[in-house]
């Protein structure tokens, strides 16, 4: 039976807080300081669907912060779905300025201990209290933002103190919150999948057929570990052709796309390779993902191109796409993309989970900062060599560590992961889930509203 906590804003009149002034209800205003205090305000209606909302709005200084708090019981060792509508005006970025957080609390008050076992220790032995959960922008309806996630609570807590915040929204901003709730639920089902690298040299063969079809056994040996997601070279069709660029491009879809689609197919799973794009006087260095029904899924055009690519005529794409699948996102860079910190940040904004990475070669230090700074799967497929001491072909975790790597040419490696387990980390809690209400803002983003 599910137990629902309603956070119900449920009040009688207008009426402006003061620090330390709670509400009937038990909600209370709160800011860090008096000099920085925005307005609190409540309205019986005009909230979402109609129903009450809590207000915190702006003068015309900048700088004002602020939160509306209450504590609500909860049973801990179990899993909770968090959930809260949001409206802003002239919000200088939403993202950061209009949050939510969920403090767990023993029965004294005081913050609990993480007994989540994903916690990645790096002191052996120690018991890591629990930080603040940070919930997630979900879906926009008539102007409301839904923010919401689901937890599992820690086993000593009694309360979660849920905050709804206002952050330097900036002069003459406003955010509206209502129709809060803390629902018991069902744990998370598994997202478990099974992501693949093949490390390989096509040097047979001087046509992009003969050269794709050289990866067709390893593709099949992915699918015999019952891999969801394969991973292959950069530029596989022109590697040792001996040819241009332009002389080894093809349309999308095209050739590679029917090739790849029907191994995808056959094998039930996902492919990603590395090939070249010729559309109409321009040519792209792509990547492609197939599903397993035959088809295009979709395309990436390498945004950061180096010289020699530059030198052969080559065009840069100015997209980050992220595509579902049937396991989750999936992003793909290229190879010089990963040299530079804003491709993978820009896919994981766009909600990735995965990122394939066809690289030629590039600092493997590189591939862990990725996955770290962004909290996604890296999966990379390189040409190098491994007595080289550079790029490797492997999956990179969440903590940046290689999961697995294929070390020997022609051999797959596969790493099992979950994408609905978050990772935790000592003094951070779910890093992931801070990215988007820490990270520095850019000029782009002021004064945009929601």
């Amino acid at each position: 039976m599910r137990l629902v906590l309603l956070l119900t804003l449920c009040f009688t009149t207008i009426h402006s807080s003061h620090a330390g002034e709670t509400d009937a209800n038990g909600w209370e205003a709160k800011s860090p300081r008096n000099e920085i205090r925005p307005t609190f305000t409540f309205e019986e209606s005009g909230g979402w669907d109609g129903k009450a909302k809590l207000a915190i709005a702006a003068d015309d200084r900048d700088g004002l912060m602020g939160h509306w708090e209450k504590t609500f019981p909860v049973e801990g060792g179990k899993h909770y779905q968090f959930s809260v509508w949001r409206q802003t005006v002239n919000l200088n970025i939403p993202r950061r300025a209009a949050m939510a957080r969920i403090i767990w609390l023993r029965e004294d008050g005081k913050r609990v201990i993480r007994d989540d076992p994903s916690f990645a220790s790096y002191r052996p032995g120690e018991r890591p209290r629990a930080e603040p959960e940070f919930p997630a922008n979900g879906k926009t309806e008539n102007g409301w933002t839904e923010v919401a996630s689901a937890y599992y609570v820690p086993k000593e807590a009694t309360s979660a103190r849920v905050e709804l915040h206002y952050r330097w929204g900036g002069p003459s901003s406003k955010i509206v919150w209502s129709e809060a709730s803390l629902v018991s639920t069902d744990p998370p089902e598994p997202r478990v999948v099974r992501l693949a690298t093949v490390h390989y040299r096509p040097q047979a063969g001087k046509t992009p057929q003969e050269k794709r079809e050289q990866f067709a056994p390893l593709i099949a040996d992915a699918a015999r570990q019952k891999a969801d997601l394969v991973v292959l070279p950069e530029t596989l069709t022109y590697y040792g052709t001996g040819k241009t660029y332009a002389e080894c491009a093809e349309s999308v879809p095209g050739p590679s796309t029917e090739f790849f689609g029907k191994l995808a197919k056959k094998h039930d799973l996902y492919i990603v390779a590395g090939i070249l794009e010729k559309e109409k006087h321009l040519i792209y260095n792509v990547t492609i993902l197939v599903g397993p029904d035959g088809e295009l899924v979709g395309k990436y055009r390498k945004v950061t191109l180096p010289r020699g690519e530059i030198e052969g005529g080559v065009m840069p794409g100015n997209e980050y796409p992220v595509f579902d699948t049937r396991f989750g996102k999936v992003g793909m860079m290229i190879c010089y993309d990963g040299f530079f910190p804003e491709v993978a940040r820009e896919l994981s904004n766009n909600g990735a989970e995965v990122i394939a990475w066809p690289v030629w070669g590039c600092n493997p230090m590189l591939g862990s900062a990725r996955a770290c700074e962004n909290h996604t799967y890296v999966i990379s497929s390189t040409y190098t060599d491994t007595s080289s001491d550079w790029m490797i072909s492997a999956v990179y975790g969440h903590d940046g560590k290689p999961l697995a790597q294929a070390s020997q040419w022609g051999t797959v490696a596969i790493a099992e992961v979950d994408l609905s387990h978050p990772l935790y980390w000592q003094s951070l809690g779910d890093f992931k889930s801070q990215i988007q209400r820490h990270r520095p803002s850019l000029p782009h983003e002021l004064n945009l509203g929601e």
